[in-house]
């Protein structure tokens, strides 16, 4: 590490800020489309795993629905407890790093559970089917589970951005920690070995539109997809080599526009 480079943590917490205010919006429309498609509203008792800084439980409980969090990363919490806890905020509501009991909200079981951070990293996959095993036991027989994705290659521009992060990453011919693109029956697959039966999926746009490059990058190191990167290299160089792969995607006044497609799966319990 250079002398006048932040320490780890600073960095870590600039990108917590970054995913909030520059990237997290960009998944608003799925977020939505899976809460419209399942009529969230008063009487949901939802469970968010990796809910993150709190965007999509701050939308389920302004229609009414009773909301609860858990995610491994402390500092995006914080930032879920800025959103989630002014005057008036419902007293059930329960947001927390450790096991998923201490989620519960009074004893009562779940009837929605959602995992809308995005599959598209292999080492999280073990880990997310853990978590909703875990969840689907705290939840009622037959509840809604929706896990979120993105949609094909084709139809995602940002997926050959996300290339750089694996690039930098894993050795040719590997398929290590770095992004890879999801395959059509991904979140099937999850779904059955988390014992939760498919019940139908949806498509949905989710262009990431940023105001100028350097908003781009800030909010896509915010994803965490690409911390092996940034790992394995210099900040500096994985920046420089995503404001190349960026490039294309740049329009005439100065914005970053990439249309994608994200998909998501309603699944329930047993």
């Amino acid at each position: 590490m250079r002398c006048d480079d932040p320490p780890a943590w600073a960095g870590a917490r600039a990108r917590t800020r970054d995913w909030a205010e520059i990237q997290e919006r960009m998944l608003v429309p799925l977020y939505e489309a899976a809460y419209d498609r399942l009529g969230i509203g008063p009487g949901t008792r939802l469970l968010g795993l990796g809910c993150g800084s709190g965007l999509a439980l701050l939308l389920a409980a302004a229609r009414g629905a009773q909301v609860s969090g858990v995610d491994a990363d402390e500092s995006r919490l914080e930032l879920a407890r800025e959103r989630l806890t002014p005057d008036g905020m419902p007293e059930h509501t329960r947001l927390v790093s450790g096991g998923l009991e201490d989620a519960v909200p009074g004893g009562a079981a779940f009837n929605v559970v959602t995992a809308f951070h995005p599959v598209g990293c292999v080492s999280t996959v073990e880990g997310l089917t853990a978590s909703l095993t875990a969840a689907a036991g705290l939840a009622e027989r037959g509840s809604a589970v929706v896990l979120g994705g993105w949609g094909p290659v084709e139809r995602c521009a940002t997926a050959g951005v996300l290339r750089v992060a694996r690039r930098l990453t894993d050795p040719p011919g590997e398929h290590g920690a770095g992004w890879w693109p999801s395959s059509r029956d991904d979140l099937e697959e999850l779904a059955e070995r988390a014992g939760l039966r498919p019940d139908g999926s949806g498509r949905v746009a989710c262009p990431f539109g940023y105001a100028d490059p350097a908003s781009a990058v800030r909010g896509l190191l915010s994803t965490g997809l690409f911390d092996p990167a940034l790992a394995a290299a210099e900040q500096r160089e994985v920046e420089k080599e995503l404001a190349e792969a960026l490039h294309p995607h740049q329009r005439a006044d100065g914005t970053v526009w990439m249309p994608n497609v994200f998909r998501y799966l309603i699944a329930r319990t047993r």
